[in-house]
């Protein structure tokens, strides 16, 4: 029989005081307790990006943490760049109308990457873009449009 360890964390501005399995991802715990399913589970090894989310304002892979590590920390995930669907966050809004996205699986992961790196890096060039992007993996596109959708944000966000 297994555990449970008590958890309070701040997800997207909200408080969760929960029992966790140690062994429980972090990945899991946001979609299945939390039902935020906006952090897609993709590799489960860390490497294609798709659970990036934000773990102290820096971005972290959610599938290489378990939830108990997030004790105590404040989480955001993709449903937390915005509280309006019609007021969408800069960075989403330009992927719109860059068309920085196809069937949307790795979208939520590149932007939690995206927002550290333009607070870090207002004004960044192409290949500034393309070395940050190096982390995410998109099947879908050439990147191209994804590299055009951070310039545009990086000018609104001005």
């Amino acid at each position: 029989m297994t555990q449970s360890i008590s958890i309070t964390l701040k997800v997207n501005d909200k408080e969760y005081k929960r029992e966790v399995e140690p062994r429980l991802l972090l990945s899991d715990f946001l979609r299945h307790e939390l039902g935020l399913t906006g952090t897609h589970v993709g590799c489960e090894h860390g490497v294609c990006g798709a659970c990036t989310i934000l773990v102290d304002e820096e971005s972290a892979r959610s599938c290489l943490m378990f939830a108990v590590q997030a004790d105590g920390h404040n989480i955001m995930t993709v449903e937390g760049l915005t509280k309006d669907k019609d007021n969408l966050h800069p960075l989403q809004h330009a992927f719109w109308e860059a068309h920085g996205l196809q069937c949307g699986y790795c979208t939520p992961g590149i932007l939690m990457t995206m927002i550290p790196f333009l607070k870090q890096n207002p004004d960044p060039t192409e290949d500034e873009i393309r070395h940050a992007l190096s982390g995410n993996l998109c099947r879908c596109t050439g990147y191209q449009h994804i590299v055009d959708a951070v310039k545009l944000a990086s000018e609104k966000m001005k």
